[in-house]
């Protein structure tokens, strides 16, 4: 009966602009029909929950959200086949920023059951770095998660960024973890490695804590999900630590923190699939032609 549910044209849309973007070497460019972006100003955003509302608030949207991620994995909605490497994320002894690939709306939810399955999870929080649109203009049950249960979103507005990078570093001085997507953009069930912006790892070099780089690779399950594709099932892969050099400076650090980050996916990739790592980007290939 599964096997008979169409596929979605929404999905199928999407993958036909990922191929598109990929070929181009647009990777950053989001290919969801995402809600227009309303600018966040700092007047709008308590972002260390300061306010008896913002903390209420936050305790509440948390709750929801842990029996919203109980429903998805008892209903395999949300598969977690494997778990990798869980020991990188307990040994690390400060804050630290989690980086993970973004292929899937609920990839953070996949994030947050490995964080709470670990050891930081007893004493920790882990803060979500989300786009502004997200919490600004995203409706329902979604848009109450996004503006309250740890998210860190970020603005078009550099005044209200000043006041989410003082966050930011106050979160992780404090011994807090946070998810950052290095990749910018969401790719539906896109299974290779973007490149990386270098905001993630400026941060960490700026407070000298670590990146914990995760990397999740998927398989096809048995189960036909409701847009008509294969149910993924997620096998979540964490690399050990990448820790900045006190000898070095911060822009260094924050150069060598993404090469090293990009390498350890990039193993991850082409050991889980057994293939090569390599993109369809035409003026990558011409590129190539030319030098031979």
């Amino acid at each position: 009966m599964e096997q008979s549910i169409p596929k979605a044209k929404d999905r199928i849309e999407v993958l036909k602009k990922i191929e598109q973007l990929e070929k181009e070497g647009k990777f950053d460019i989001d290919v969801e029909d995402d809600p227009p972006t309303i600018v966040l100003t700092p007047e709008n955003i308590d972002y260390l929950r300061t306010t008896m509302t913002s903390k209420i608030k936050r305790i509440f949207a948390n709750k929801v959200g842990e029996k919203f991620l109980d429903d998805l994995l008892k209903n395999n909605k949300l598969i977690i086949k494997d778990v990798k490497g869980i020991e990188n994320l307990n040994k690390v002894e400060t804050g630290a920023l989690i980086t993970c690939n973004h292929f899937n709306p609920y990839d953070c939810f996949t994030i947050e059951k490995v964080f709470r399955m670990s050891n930081q999870g007893k004493t920790k929080r882990l803060h979500k770095v989300i786009r502004e649109g997200n919490y600004t203009n995203f409706p329902g049950f979604y848009g109450f998660l996004f503006r309250n249960a740890d998210t860190l979103p970020l603005s078009s507005s550099n005044r209200t960024m000043v006041e989410f990078m003082k966050a930011v570093d106050t979160l992780l001085q404090r011994g807090e973890f946070i998810l950052i997507y290095p990749e910018q953009s969401m790719w539906w069930n896109y299974r290779k490695p973007k490149p990386l912006k270098i905001g993630a790892f400026k941060i960490a070099a700026r407070n000298k804590v670590p990146v914990v780089p995760i990397f999740i690779t998927m398989n096809d399950s048995d189960m036909i999900g409701e847009d008509g594709f294969p149910i993924q099932e997620y096998t979540v892969n964490i690399g050990e630590p990448i820790y900045p050099d006190e000898s070095l400076t911060e822009k260094e650090n924050t150069n060598k923190m993404l090469e090293e980050n990009s390498r350890i996916w990039k193993n991850v990739y082409e050991e889980f699939y057994k293939i090569p790592l390599e993109y369809t980007t035409i003026n990558n290939r011409e590129k190539e032609k030319s030098i031979i």
